[in-house]
């Protein structure tokens, strides 16, 4: 995703250029969007929204899925040359910060991966209502059940559970 901005590093601080994004990213899916590409005094600031997908593994139940991602895209590009008199210009205090190249390009792809990594989830999950994997033998509850017995808790308010399900089985029982 690179973008040739040497024509609105000539333009005034203030010029607006807006680019569309139809690109395929690194990951092999479709990176599409707008962005506005604003000229600042010693930068270009980069704004917009863009989408692609990702592929996850799903925390519960194991099985690869494709997950849509949207990015809200605002990162500031800074020069490494002046682009009227060719000089060399001052890097900015923060080591990280992205930058235009010596040729005028706006290289996007490292903000993009910066910001998918930020866009993911946690714990990925394939869908809603995952029933994710029995924790006995393994099957996936999605596809196939399995007779194995529940397992036993080893929660401190165990002995609570089984407490209040006894005063219900009584309380049938004084009805029935």
């Amino acid at each position: 995703m690179r973008i040739n901005v040497a024509q609105l590093l000539k333009e005034p601080v203030g010029s607006v250029r807006d680019h569309v994004i139809d690109e395929v990213g690194e990951s092999g899916y479709p990176i599409l969007g707008k962005i506005q590409l604003l000229r600042t005094n010693r930068s270009i600031l980069v704004r917009g929204r863009l989408e692609t997908s990702e592929r996850y593994v799903c925390s519960r139940c194991l099985e690869e899925f494709d997950n849509p991602l949207e990015l809200e895209i605002e990162e500031e590009f800074f020069l490494v040359k002046d682009p009227l008199s060719g000089l060399p210009v001052a890097p900015p205090g923060d080591s990280g910060a992205l930058t235009i190249d010596e040729n005028n390009i706006l290289d996007l792809s490292e903000a993009v991966r910066q910001y998918s990594l930020l866009a993911q989830p946690m714990k990925p999950i394939c869908r809603e209502g995952c029933r994710g994997l029995c924790p006995q033998c393994g099957c996936n509850l999605n596809h196939e059940t399995c007779d194995c017995e529940p397992a036993r808790s080893d929660s401190p308010w165990a002995p609570l559970l089984g407490l209040a399900s006894s005063k219900k089985k009584r309380k049938d029982l004084e009805r029935g």
